[in-house]
């Protein structure tokens, strides 16, 4: 056995949350490892919340590689952690653990590249303004996402005034131009060139009919239900649309090659398996 094979073998992974029952990842990163050949690598999923982390972080042996974190343990991990990158300290969110050969645990977010990423493959790499429905916290990731491609004002729309003050903070934080407006108005999004969707399922549903006849392009940020309403009618106005999917590889591709060192994680391989797993729900 040579030395990568023994460094490879027996490493484990998993993602946790509450709930975590629907979770793709296992379905993207098991299928990551499969085209790499890491046979001896597992990838699980764990119920945990916020007061059970400490515990489950405090059992972490040296055969696990890294964690994947879902709602609602983003921001609870920090504290519990040696290390967090820029990134993931821009929005006080972390999505990835990796544990390093000495047992430190290094803090990442994924979901901001993965966002930036999701879009380039898109053909979207610049764009001069945007809009931003909704205000929680993957409202914010997005908004770090635009400060890497937007040059010019974006506006959130959303239904209270906490929730905009919110975001002009994010703005000023992340350097971005942030403008706020009313969710009633939200129908005026969508003349701008990049529409970004992080709102629950349903909630959008009644902008379809306000698409524009010639739309940019619009990011939803949900998988499942798809597509969602608004999605199918940009799609149907012949407006480019990524979706929640997209970004779920994207950043997960990411958090592969962080926690194997193998890179480039196989993209095509975990969205064919992705693809599959929803159709099969």
């Amino acid at each position: 056995m040579t030395e990568n094979q023994s460094v490879s073998a027996f490493k484990k992974a998993a993602v946790l949350g509450s709930p975590i029952a629907h979770s793709l990842s296992p379905v993207l990163h098991r299928a990551a490892y499969d085209a790499l050949g890491l046979t001896g690598w597992e990838y699980g999923r764990h119920e945990v919340d916020e007061a059970g982390l400490p515990g489950f972080l405090e059992k972490l042996g040296p055969e696990w590689a890294g964690l994947s974190l879902t709602m609602p343990l983003k921001r609870a991990v920090i504290p519990l952690l040696d290390e967090i990158t820029p990134t993931a300290a821009s929005v006080e969110a972390v999505n990835t653990v990796v544990r390093t050969p000495d047992g430190r645990r290094l803090g990442d977010n994924t979901d901001i590249p993965g966002m930036v990423a999701a879009l380039r493959e898109r053909g979207v790499t610049e764009v001069e303004r945007a809009a931003v429905l909704g205000a929680g916290a993957t409202a914010s990731s997005a908004l770090a996402a635009l400060s890497r491609i937007c040059s010019g004002p974006v506006t959130a729309y959303v239904r209270s005034e906490a929730r905009a003050a919110e975001m002009r903070q994010w703005g000023e934080r992340l350097e971005v131009d942030v403008r706020t407006a009313d969710w009633a108005d939200a129908a005026e999004a969508l003349s701008a060139p990049l529409v970004i969707a992080t709102t629950p399922a349903g909630t959008t549903d009644a902008l379809a009919a306000a698409v524009p006849d010639r739309p940019g392009t619009l990011f939803d940020v949900l998988y499942e239900p798809w597509p969602t309403a608004l999605a199918g009618a940009w799609a149907g106005r012949g407006g480019a649309v990524v979706g929640g999917l997209d970004l779920l590889v994207h950043q997960a591709v990411l958090q592969v090659e962080q926690m194997t060192g193998r890179s480039p994680a196989p993209l095509a391989a975990m969205r064919a398996a992705g693809e599959a797993a929803l159709a099969a729900r």
